[in-house]
């Protein structure tokens, strides 16, 4: 019988105790929790609701056409309480800082708004004239500013420090051609497989790449490996390159460095055509502390769309910390969510830095062990509730949209629905996979890896709730790190990859890293994520152009000529991950929740365990091959190989013919009826399916 607290029906926030009985003690943290964000969802009812005025910023704010006593124009509206005056200069006006056009009028909400009539200003105030505030702030500086809402910045001049906004309003915006796909349907079926990528160091040459070149030559290689999503980080504009995109200044503003936003536009439009959606890597969770290119100290106070110091400032990261419980904050956010996905066709957001917008400390050097870390006085409400509220309209807006959480805290419900006082996004990311790899490599030998251990922390995520599991990110692959290849095959990758030799230590990294990655495909999640170039071991890490390198280029960029080369062994790399990614398409095992370990044998180094239909059978031994080794199998028929990751065509040895039907035994072995007899050679793995 079902009890009141376990009912998935209760609408106070609590149920999430149905699906996780532990939280009962907590039941009334997650009442107050929820009555906190219903409370602030309400204050925007009289305006709207959530598709309102909240959501709407972007169109007030900013730079809109409209009219005023009858005559046609454009609006420029910004919301500074603090300050005593503001004034739009720019192109339009000579830069005349003195009185006169331009000059911005304050109401009593703080909202200062200026109408420039296309009578005046149309020959003037045109496409891509160049402008920006000069504020003085309630510290009496005065001092040039670039608009909050600007959507468009550019480098003047190109590589430059400085920054200019952009009045930008085309007379030919791009018109969407394509349906958006569903990663559920049609050619690319199964789970989401996520290819995460950078655009500006996604080209060989280097430089800065675009998105023109992007889109023309890494969104087919992208395809044709099958994946059926692309994330692209760095999109929101950002001063300093090297930050990868994380220090946001424009929230509204394309990086300017890639191209324009009707570039950003066909990009996605080109991905849509190929059966790629694709997910912004969105950063709310902190803003640049610069003060001429973002928002910081915009109105001469420190408080204005930040928390006052200390709080409002990001000891770890040097940066700016919202303050979500402002109305114009929650507005400036929303309308950021809502802009994304309207003006750029974005079918979702990797929301970064969750954990340090939930916790006052930011989670730094936290452990979470225990449910009273997330119902403490540490934990933040007014994040979490503009979580809630960004998840709820991105949803809203899009119903297929995909929302993925960067949580390394575990926070409970996450990801499940607001309505059972989750946070609401889709996804998170089990983030501590890609850490566990990384330590097993620097800290073990082969023969200490632990099967077990490997097949626990691969399922050791929350119950009910979809997570994204990788090998390895951008993060692994940062200087200072390594990257798996790295790790596994270090300085021989420069020297050893022919084709026409051999070398012991690429062999055995090449082999684990297939092993690698397939046990965390199969296990790690209900989807799946890589970083461009690692699918094929891309040799070098990431160090973006700064003072230490000598504002270098030559690791912003990835060696596509590697995997281009049929006589290098990235090759095979490569083909293995296209295939690995195929298991899902054909077989939906990503989605498919049934996972069962039928044999573990820590002495053999041998792993068996099914997901959904298929069986994956690994041998961990670093020189043991197995003849004639008896397996259990699940269903009574006979199984073939329809994986293999010794295949020549993934430059292994290829000592079982591809393609190999093992015929199903009477045996029982480990309480199945049934079992199969196969040749396993060391370092390999193969995956089964039921003929």
């Amino acid at each position: 019988m079902t009890t009141d607290s376990q009912s998935p029906t209760r609408n106070d926030g609590t149920a999430l105790i149905a699906l996780d009985p532990w939280l009962e003690p907590y039941a009334q943290q997650l009442r107050n929790r929820y009555l906190h964000y219903q409370h602030i969802r309400s204050t925007f009812d009289a305006h709207g609701g959530l598709l309102g005025d909240i959501s709407q910023g972007h169109r007030y704010f900013g730079f809109n056409r409209g009219e005023n006593n009858g005559e046609t124009g454009v609006w420029y509206r910004e919301w500074a309480p603090g300050a005593r005056r503001l004034k739009l200069i720019g192109d339009f006006n000579g830069w005349s800082r003195d009185p006169g056009p331009g000059e911005m009028n304050r109401d009593t909400f703080g909202t200062w708004s200026v109408f420039l009539p296309d009578a005046q200003f149309e020959q003037t105030l045109i496409h891509g004239s160049r402008i920006k505030t000069l504020i003085t702030g309630a510290d009496g500086v005065t001092a040039d500013h670039l608009p909050a809402y600007i959507r468009r910045i550019v480098q003047e001049p190109p590589d430059s420090p400085n920054f200019v906004g952009i009045y930008w309003n085309p007379p030919a915006r791009h018109v969407f051609r394509f349906p958006l796909p569903s990663y559920a349907d049609g050619a690319r079926s199964g789970g989401l497989r996520i290819y995460e990528a950078h655009v500006g160091m996604a080209q060989e040459e280097s430089k800065v790449g675009t998105f023109k070149e992007f889109t023309q030559n890494i969104l087919p290689r992208i395809a044709s490996l099958h994946y059926n999503a692309i994330q692209l980080m760095a999109i929101q504009e950002h001063p300093y390159y090297g930050s990868f995109g994380y220090h946001v200044a424009n929230f509204f503003a394309v990086s300017s460095r890639f191209g324009t936003p009707e570039d950003l536009k066909e990009l996605i439009d080109t991905a849509h055509s190929l059966g790629l959606q694709v997910i912004m890597d969105l950063v709310h969770s902190h803003a640049v502390k610069n003060v001429a290119e973002g928002i910081n100290n915009f109105d001469g106070t420190a408080h204005q769309y930040f928390h006052a110091p200390p709080r409002g400032d990001h000891v770890a990261w040097d940066s700016k910390c919202f303050d979500y419980s402002k109305y114009e904050v929650q507005r400036f956010l929303l309308s950021n969510v809502r802009y994304w996905i309207e003006e750029y066709n974005f079918d979702g957001f990797r929301f970064d830095g969750v954990t340090s917008m939930l916790y006052l400390d930011h989670g730094l050097g936290k452990t979470f062990g225990s449910y009273d870390d997330y119902f403490s006085l540490n934990t933040d409400g007014d994040a979490l509730a503009y979580l809630q509220l960004a998840n709820e309209l991105a949803h809203t807006l899009k119903p297929s949209a995909i929302t993925i959480a960067e949580d390394m805290s575990g926070m409970v419900g996450t990801a499940r629905p607001v309505a059972e006082g989750g946070l609401g996004f889709d996804y998170r990311l089990a983030m501590g996979i890609p850490d566990y790899w990384i330590k097993t490599l620097k800290e073990k030998t082969d023969d200490q890896w632990k099967l077990s251990e490997i097949y626990q922390t691969l399922l050791n995520r929350r119950a009910h709730e979809k997570h994204i599991g990788y090998a390895e990110s951008h993060d692994q692959a940062l200087v200072g790190d390594k990257t798996l290849a790295f790790w596994l095959m270090d300085k021989e990758m420069y020297f050893s990859m022919s084709k026409l030799q051999k070398n012991l230590i690429v062999d055995r990294g090449i082999a684990l890293h297939k092993m690698i990655r397939l046990i965390t495909f199969a296990l790690g999640g209900e989807g799946y994520l890589n970083f461009m170039g690692n699918e094929f071991g891309h040799p070098e890490w990431i160090d973006f152009p700064r003072i230490g390198n000598n504002w270098s280029y030559q690791h912003a960029r990835r060696q596509w000529s590697l995997v281009d080369d049929d006589l290098l062994k990235y090759v095979g790399l490569n083909n293995f991950d296209r295939a690995m990614q195929m298991l899902d398409e054909n077989f939906r095992i990503l989605p498919d929740p049934f996972i069962e370990q039928l044999a573990c044998h820590e002495d053999t180094k041998q792993l068996i365990f099914r997901r959904g239909p298929l069986v994956f059978v690994f041998n961990f031994h670093p020189t043991e091959s197995y003849v004639g080794l008896r397996i259990p199998i699940p269903d009574p028929k006979d199984y073939r190989v329809i994986l293999n990751t010794d295949g020549p065509q993934f430059d292994g040895l290829g000592l079982v013919p591809e393609h190999t039907v093992y015929p199903r035994q009477d045996v029982p072995m480990y309480s199945r009826d049934q079992s199969i007899q196969l040749y396993l050679p060391c370092r390999t793995a193969q995956v089964l399916a039921p003929v």
